[in-house]
């Protein structure tokens, strides 16, 4: 274990020289493309590059439209097509030099990691991050905030995803009202090996991982045109395993897609991504970090597998409601305590605070998977307060009108 972190430490520093003698350019380019503005990234290459350019762009949530990816031999040369969340080009001045700076920065490609297990210290000093991963339930959410709750610790931020009946968490807290770090231990989350400094969707794609929530059968009746359509094939006159991937366009796909392949430790050598219409189309000629292409038929279908889990994974069909409202000690508890009495489980989650503000975003189905009517849903705003829940998306408004629409002509 020392030699290697000897020999990982020489290669960083190897790295930092050639870098220093070749530094990276970064263009943005308001004038090349009528709809939206093409960032060219030219750089010397390291595994985990494209990586840490996706993700500072995914970060700032702009979309990626297009991309072309190039890195074969030592230098790395992509170009992407990116616009802001309602569809214009990037045209504030800030947004521009900051990723300017970020991706000529060497924090961006030599990023620092800690090891940890359980409970870490998280990127911000007055905080502590816990990581849950296991089973998932109904109530388990509510369940966790209660006894957070209890502790006098009180939730800044967090992020749940939910997948084949698995959960994966990253809650940050901190004590009230000292603002200290929680002094607690977990037990009945499972323990996991953490990094401190790890990105905080990259982490939940690794626990998950870790958890083989990829290893799933596929339920009778399911959909064909739902599900994410992956293909893995060999190219033997260039050496290189070619894969093709077709499924829904939604913000952060590329992210995804590159975290998953970038954690298996394989290297994308050339690319294309078109998300120009709802489809989105992902193609990569990848070999593994030691240069060799995919070996076997069983390597093929676990890629396949995780591929599919980590598109899915931020996948999210539910009732998705808004919460807005002054911050306060045990207001996630008692919100999470409502949709449990309620019936209803949280398929993901999103909660940050921001300048002593509350703003929680959940996507919500029935215990069971069904649609939640309009009476719970009337119930739950009661509950929680109409000025302070938005309903921002509900799709099974939609299915149960088609349904009705098809009934009356029958």
């Amino acid at each position: 274990m020392g030699s290697s972190t000897v020999g990982e430490v020489d290669d960083d520093e190897y790295s930092k020289l050639i870098r220093k003698m070749n530094p990276p350019r970064v263009v943005i380019d308001n004038d090349a493309c009528d709809t939206a503005t093409v960032i060219r990234v030219d750089s010397v290459n390291k595994h985990g590059t494209l990586l840490e350019v996706v993700q500072v762009i995914a970060d700032l949530n702009l979309v990626i439209t297009k991309a072309y990816i190039s890195s074969d031999g030592s230098w790395f040369m992509d170009v992407f097509n990116v616009i802001d969340c309602d569809g214009n080009k990037i045209l504030d001045k800030k947004i521009i030099s900051y990723i300017q700076t970020t991706l000529e920065s060497d924090e961006c490609f030599f990023p620092k990691f800690r090891n940890s297990v359980g409970i870490v210290p998280s990127s911000s000093k007055d905080c502590t991050s816990i990581e849950l991963v296991g089973p998932d339930r109904p109530g388990l959410l509510s369940e966790i905030c209660a006894v957070l709750n209890n502790l006098n610790c009180s939730v800044v931020s967090a992020e749940v995803w939910t997948h084949s009946n698995r959960v994966a968490a990253v809650v940050q807290v901190i004590d009230d009202p000292t603002g200290s770090g929680g002094n607690y231990e977990s037990h009945a989350a499972k323990t996991v090996v953490s990094r401190g400094g790890t990105h905080k969707e990259r982490r939940l794609h690794q626990m998950m991982f870790d958890d083989r929530d990829y290893a799933r059968k596929r339920f009778e009746g399911e959909s064909e045109s739902s599900r994410t359509n992956v293909a893995v094939m060999d190219c033997p006159e260039k050496d290189y395993t070619v894969v093709i991937i077709r499924s829904k366009d939604r913000p952060k796909l590329l992210f995804d897609t590159v975290c998953t392949l970038t954690d298996m430790d394989y290297v994308v050598y050339h690319g294309t991504v078109d998300s120009g219409t709802e489809e989105a189309y992902q193609e990569y000629y990848i070999r593994h970090v030691d240069g060799l292409p995919l070996r076997s038929e069983a390597e093929r279908q676990r890629l396949i597998q995780c591929l599919e889990a980590a598109i899915e994974r931020r996948t999210s069909e539910g009732l998705e409601l808004e919460v807005r409202t002054e911050d306060r000690v045990g207001l996630l508890s008692e919100i999470t305590r409502v949709f449990r009495e309620s019936g209803l489980t949280i398929r993901r989650a999103n909660i940050s605070t921001r300048g002593g503000e509350a703003l929680d975003t959940f996507y919500l189905t029935e215990n069971a998977g069904n649609p939640i009517d309009a009476k719970t849903i009337e119930s739950i705003r009661e509950r929680v307060g109409h000025k302070i829940l938005r309903i921002k998306h509900n799709p099974f408004r939609y299915r149960f009108e088609s349904f009705r629409s098809i009934r009356s002509y029958s």
